[in-house]
């Protein structure tokens, strides 16, 4: 198959991206595919678009290295000639075209909260991950957490809050403060009183208009990635320090997992089935994976489900997948397999 992994984008998260995105084109490569590593930002200025498939290169850009929190977004948008009057660069949408289908390595805004693919659906354009309608709903955190009320899957209570609304503080301290639609742990805090509170809001503004604010559960995290509806094994997170953060999440040895986790079997099980619960309710398809606390008391609460998930190489996905006796390439392979589904009848003509 001719397949165009997109990664990169303007998000906060646009580095994350490149990483996933770079383990994918190497995976894809070795599985027989004939690949092309396309930042959707920056897009290709080469000549011959034609015979762009028939290359051994690459056209992603790293501006920045993963870990810093904040990429230098300004410097990718000089990079565009034309002054990055859209998001997608130039060629961007013809090769994608292409393609027999574009596997998706985007993160945070503009890749997972549903304007994309939706753009792939108006122009017949195959993709992996879910549709634009969950990828939506999974983006704004608030939602998420009502479907989750309204189907019974335990969450922590929280309130959404817009910038300059009044706040009713009707969440008791510790808690957490996260943007409404962000991602990777930019803009997440957890706040012990008022000043932390203030400081919290500020940065949780940053990102977003609106912000959630939710209890802390003091416990355990979690994961849990579901691939085409099932349940893969679970996964501890241990922080050294703080909770899972950016940092925490990216850069190695900054974290302790542990895959299949230490839980006695009905825990498991009980986890997995809440995140193919919240597969299902959340309408998603093709792959995503869920976070959870587990509180000291032994209660489970579902965060948040992420329908692009890393594939860096610390990220949980893979490392669910291997436990699970699932090699990174064929994960790769059953990811564009269920995406091209059964209709897929050989090569594109370009």
């Amino acid at each position: 198959m001719k397949v165009v992994i997109l990664a990169g984008g303007i998000s906060t998260e646009r580095d994350v991206s490149l990483s996933t995105g770079r383990m994918i084109y190497e995976a894809v490569k070795k599985n027989g595919h004939q690949a092309v590593m396309l930042d959707v930002y920056l897009g290709y200025t080469g000549e011959n678009v034609e015979t762009i498939f028939d290359r051994e290169e690459d056209w992603a850009r790293e501006v920045g290295m993963v870990g810093e929190e904040k990429p230098d977004i300004g410097k990718v948008k000089a990079m565009r000639e034309d002054g990055g009057k859209s998001f997608f660069g130039p060629e961007a949408l013809r090769i994608c075209q292409m393609a027999d289908v574009v596997f998706l390595a985007l993160h945070g805004e503009n890749g997972e909260d549903g304007r994309i693919q939706a753009c792939f659906d108006l122009m017949g354009i195959r993709y992996t991950g879910t549709d634009y309608v969950s990828s939506a709903l999974c983006m704004d955190k608030g939602l998420a957490k009502e479907l989750f009320d309204y189907h019974g899957i335990p969450t922590p209570k929280g309130i959404r809050l817009g910038k300059g609304e009044p706040d009713p503080r009707s969440v008791p301290f510790p808690c957490i403060v996260k943007s409404c639609c962000g991602g990777s742990s930019v803009g997440v805090c957890i706040a012990h009183d008022e000043e932390e509170y203030g400081l919290a809001l500020q940065e949780g503004f940053r990102y977003d208009k609106e912000v959630i604010i939710e209890q802390y559960i003091k416990g355990r995290e979690f994961s849990v990635g579901v691939l085409d509806g099932k349940a893969l094994p679970v996964i501890e997170i241990a922080p050294l320090n703080g909770f899972y953060n950016y940092k925490n999440k990216y850069q190695a040895g900054s974290t302790v997992e542990t895959c299949p986790a230490q839980l006695p079997d009905w825990k498991t099980r009980e986890m997995q089935h809440l995140a193919e619960q919240a597969f299902r309710v959340l309408r998603l398809k093709n792959y995503a994976r869920m976070d959870f606390m587990m509180s000291e008391e032994g209660e489970i609460f579902c965060l948040e489900a992420n329908t692009l998930p890393g594939m860096t190489p610390t990220s949980l996905l893979p490392q669910e997948a291997k436990a699970a006796g699932i090699r990174f390439e064929e994960l790769c392979e059953r990811i564009l397999q269920s995406a091209v589904g059964a209709g897929y009848k050989g090569p594109s003509e370009g």
